[in-house]
């Protein structure tokens, strides 16, 4: 592929599923990044072992870790042409990075996402939370603005000018939903993939408890009625 290609992955305590997702990655892939996000365990040693980037940001949050590789990304010559977001848990499977790739390289896409359909969910991988909030987020994105999405997936691909002209600003667990309402509005080109997804390596630090969940859903459906009434 001719294409330079970056991919970020904000991790939070992910030590024992890290180096799983690093390996799996493509050999296209020209760099890993992987932001440690106020991690407490062997996350950073176990991905710099495995040949990673390491980045350190101390603030907690999901977009935070995000903005913070972009932030070095920024001071990069050659600049990327595509950015992948990847988390670190081991439930996506980073070897259907080219699926997400494809579509920008041959059909000019802006955006891509990953869209973890229930024949290629592992039993579990989601929760009824996850489920139902993507449910209503994408119904609520397609009542407003015609969207075609149906997941909110993390794994998913984006050109880098692209991304820089979304001026992402969410630092927690509103990232995902903020970057496709902006595309939308942006009237953006973009595409959904299926890909597979099994259960995380670990405890989910959104999904998994009560708290995350519903601030998770209160983000999210912030942004898009912030959006749905701009």
């Amino acid at each position: 592929m001719p294409s330079l290609i970056k991919v970020i992955i904000p991790a939070h305590n992910e030590a024992d599923s890290i180096s799983h997702v690093i390996n799996d990655i493509p050999d296209f892939v020209d760099e890993v990044i992987v932001v440690s996000n106020n991690s407490t365990d062997d996350t950073e040693k176990n991905a710099k072992e495995s040949g990673a980037t390491v980045l350190t940001e101390s603030r907690k949050g999901y977009g935070y870790a995000c903005l913070k590789g972009m932030e070095y990304i920024a001071t990069q010559d050659p600049e990327p042409d595509i950015i992948v977001f990847l988390d670190g848990d081991y439930s996506d499977y980073p070897e259907e990075m080219e699926k997400l790739i494809q579509p920008i390289i041959e059909d000019n896409k802006d955006l891509v996402v990953g869209a973890r359909v229930k024949r290629w969910r592992e039993k579990g991988s989601m929760t009824f939370p996850q489920i139902f909030g993507n449910w209503l987020a994408t119904t609520l994105m397609k009542l407003f603005f015609g969207s075609s999405f149906t997941d909110l997936g993390p794994f998913r691909a984006i050109k880098y000018q692209t991304l820089l002209q979304l001026e992402m600003q969410d630092k927690t667990y509103g990232w995902t939903v903020e970057m496709q309402l902006k595309a939308l509005r942006q009237k953006l080109s973009y595409a959904e993939v299926p890909v597979h997804y099994k259960n995380r390596i670990g405890v989910s630090k959104v999904s998994g408890t009560v708290k995350g969940a519903i601030f998770a859903g209160v983000k999210i459906l912030g942004w898009i009625f912030k959006y749905s009434f701009k």
